[in-house]
């Protein structure tokens, strides 16, 4: 079931406003960037940039997601480990709202999300 369009406009808000916090400057996104999509009722964080050897081809590598399960009204949150699978993050597998996700990713304590 994918998030309805109310929360769909939640979650541009809330998303945008970490984006604009966690961004790298300007003057090197073309170099290294980050993004974000809403896929159903996830929404994946990742990184953007371009392959080594062919700088032409633009790559997106997810390290962190969040997924909504309404039946319980909270967020399962991820990240990805190098065996490229999602794993729950067992510091805190769930959080209540959006904003409590963007904070872990954004503090990243453990340093799962940006290393």
């Amino acid at each position: 079931m994918a998030i309805d369009t109310l929360q769909t406009l939640e979650v541009i808000e809330v998303m945008e406003n970490f984006l604009s916090k966690k961004r790298p400057p300007e003057h090197i996104r073309n170099q290294l960037d980050i993004g974000y999509k809403i896929e159903d009722q996830s929404i994946f964080v990742f990184e953007i940039r371009p392959k080594w050897n062919k700088p032409e081809i633009i790559l997106e590598h997810p390290f962190a997601k969040t997924t909504f399960v309404k039946a319980n009204n909270h967020w399962k949150v991820f990240w990805m480990r190098a065996d490229l699978k999602w794993h729950s993050y067992s510091p805190k597998p769930t959080v209540k709202n959006l904003q409590e996700f963007t904070k872990l990713v954004e503090e990243d304590e453990h340093h799962c999300f940006f290393g």
